[in-house]
C-alpha cells in the first residue's frame, strides 16, 4: 500500500472513530443536554405556597401553587426545560392578578426534587399534579394547562389523557424528534433518540379548544413547528409575534393573548 493511500485510510479510521464517539456520547449524555435543570435554587415568590404531591412511581415532587378566586379556572403550568417553577410565577403574574389560580407544576430531577427526567417520567410528574388539583376538588373543565418550550409535550399529553377546559402552548415543537433532527441533520437522531414527545401526532385527539403562540423570530424552535402544530387540529387559534424569540413566555403580550383567549366563552364541546 502507497504512502497516499495509507494517509487516506488512516485519516477515514480516524473520522469514522470521531463520528461512533460521537454518537456515544450522545446517545450516553443526552438525559443531561434535553434536561438542563438550574444548580441553583430561588427563592418562591409572587404569593406562591410551596406544595408537593407524590407521583405514581413513588417520587414526592415539590411545586407551587397558588388557588383561584372564586369561580376562576386553574392554570396547570408546565415550564421549559432549562427553568424551574417559580419560572412559571413570572409567567403567570397577570393571570394571577386577573383571578386565575396557577399550579406551577415541577418536575423530577429539578429544583432538589428526586429522580431522572425523562419523557415517561415526565408524565407521570403531569398526572401527578392534575391528582392534586383533582384532590382539591378541581374539575377538569376547570383546569387549563399550560406548555412551554418542552413543558408543551407534558401538556399535550395530559389534554390528551384528559378533557380540560383548554390547552395553551408557548413556542412549542411539533416533535421533539424532528427538532433534533434539525439541529444535528448529519447523525441518526432517529435511532439515537430516546425521548420523542410526538406532539402534532397527538394533538389530533384533543377535544378542549387550543391557543398555539410562537415568535417567528425564535431560533431555538421555528415557528413552523408552531404551523404544523395548528394544521393538526382544528379547534387550533395560533397566534405568531414578530420579532418575538424563545422567550416569548414572559413577554405581558403572552399573557394578553391567553387572557383574551380564556375570556371567550366555551362551547359544549370546550371550544372557544
Amino acid at each position: 500500500m502507497s504512502r497516499p493511500i495509507r494517509v487516506i485510510v488512516w485519516i477515514l479510521f480516524f473520522l469514522a472513530t470521531a463520528y461512533v464517539a460521537i454518537l456515544i456520547l450522545l446517545w450516553s449524555q443526552q438525559g443531561r443536554l434535553l434536561y438542563p435543570a438550574p444548580r441553583a435554587i430561588g427563592p418562591t415568590t409572587g404569593g406562591f405556597e410551596q406544595i408537593s404531591y407524590r407521583t405514581e412511581d413513588g417520587l414526592s415532587l415539590e411545586a407551587g401553587y397558588r388557588a383561584a378566586k372564586p369561580g376562576k379556572p386553574t392554570l396547570i403550568y408546565f415550564h421549559g426545560n432549562g427553568t424551574d417553577w417559580v419560572s412559571s410565577v413570572v409567567a403567570t403574574d397577570r393571570l394571577v392578578r386577573a383571578g386565575y389560580g396557577v399550579l406551577a407544576a415541577e418536575y423530577r430531577g429539578y429544583r432538589g426534587n428526586p429522580g431522572t427526567p425523562n419523557e415517561e417520567g415526565l408524565y407521570r410528574d403531569g398526572r401527578a399534579a392534575l391528582g392534586y388539583l383533582s384532590a382539591k376538588g378541581i374539575a377538569e373543565n376547570e383546569i387549563v394547562i399550560v406548555g412551554n418550550s418542552i413543558g408543551s409535550g407534558v401538556a399535550v399529553q395530559m389534554a390528551r389523557e384528559t378533557n380540560p377546559r383548554a390547552l395553551v402552548l408557548i413556542s412549542p415543537f411539533a416533535s421533539l424528534s424532528e427538532l433534533v433532527g434539525e439541529k444535528f441533520r448529519w447523525l441518526p437522531t432517529g435511532l439515537l433518540l430516546r425521548d420523542k414527545y410526538e406532539n402534532a401526532a397527538r394533538l389530533a385527539d384533543i377535544r378542549s379548544g387550543i391557543l398555539i403562540l410562537h415568535g417567528d423570530a425564535d431560533s431555538l424552535i421555528a415557528h413552523a413547528h408552531a404551523e404544523q402544530l395548528a394544521a393538526a387540529n382544528p379547534r387550533t387559534r395560533l397566534e405568531l409575534f414578530a420579532g418575538a424569540g424563545h422567550d416569548l413566555a414572559w413577554h405581558d403580550e403572552t399573557e394578553e393573548a391567553i387572557l383574551r383567549f380564556l375570556h371567550e366563552p366555551i362551547d359544549e364541546e370546550g371550544n372557544s
